[in-house]
């Protein structure tokens, strides 16, 4: 039985999603407390991959499970009961077997969080990016508008190694919202490159610092290069929610 999950998890205590050696990512404690309910190894796939430190209220995963072990509503409790109180699944559904997580999601939806005053409020800790300096609000409007669309964003991501050659992306839209010190930027699109997320965050804020102009930003998106080689903290992002077709 192929089981459909919703995860969400605070980034600042895990390596990351995407197992590893030491075993201490959110995929490696997932897997683990699906082996302790099955008594064999179970691979979970996610819809995508988070840094250190980055944080999820709805990624999604999916897994193949013994269809006789327990019902579906008892999957979550089962599960949450195993792994460490920082990841919880939030949601279970049972989905045809050849539903798959990563090819099959549609879009995503990641929020950047930024706190903007002298001190960060200590709740806020591991949960937003501290900006003293002082923002200009419409200047982070004006320029979130020129990232969105479809266009090159190699001056705009850190590729890895072996990633996709191929840098073009589109962002349906960037939405900033802000309520006295905290301003709230919402992306939305069909994928991300590596560090896309953080490091559009990092040029909208340093344009609305004026540490950088409009020109300059828009330059880099039309010619691909050079990078700009700022990026947020990764501790003020979150993957809210991937989009799938209807079924």
């Amino acid at each position: 039985m192929r089981l459909r999950l919703v995860i969400a998890y605070h980034g600042g205590s895990h390596e990351g999603w995407q197992s590893q050696r030491g075993g201490r990512t959110v995929q490696d404690r997932l897997e683990k407390a699906f082996f302790e309910l099955c008594g064999m190894p179970v691979t979970v796939q996610g819809a995508g991959r988070t840094d250190a430190g980055v944080h999820a209220n709805g990624q999604c995963a999916h897994a193949d499970v013994p269809p006789d072990r327990m019902g579906i509503s008892r999957w979550p409790h089962a599960l949450n009961a195993r792994l460490d109180p920082s990841i919880r699944i939030m949601a279970a559904f049972a989905v045809s077997g050849d539903f798959h997580a990563r090819f099959h999601a549609a879009g995503k939806h990641y929020r950047y969080r930024i706190w903007n005053a002298a001190a960060l409020p200590p709740l806020l800790k591991d949960r937003a990016w501290h900006v003293p300096l002082r923002l200009d609000r419409r200047a982070l409007r004006r320029v979130a508008r020129v990232f969105e669309g479809t266009h090159d964003f190699a001056a705009f991501s850190a590729r890895r190694p072996k990633g996709n050659d191929d840098t073009r992306r589109c962002i349906d839209s960037i939405a900033v919202h802000t309520a006295g010190a905290e301003i709230v930027v919402d992306f939305k699109g069909p994928g991300f490159l590596y560090k896309m997320v953080r490091i559009v965050t990092a040029a909208i804020v340093r344009h609305a610092a004026g540490r950088c102009d409009l020109e300059d930003l828009q330059e880099r998106l039309e010619r691909g290069t050079p990078s700009f080689s700022h990026a947020a903290p990764a501790q003020g992002l979150c993957l809210e929610e991937v989009f799938y077709p209807p079924s």
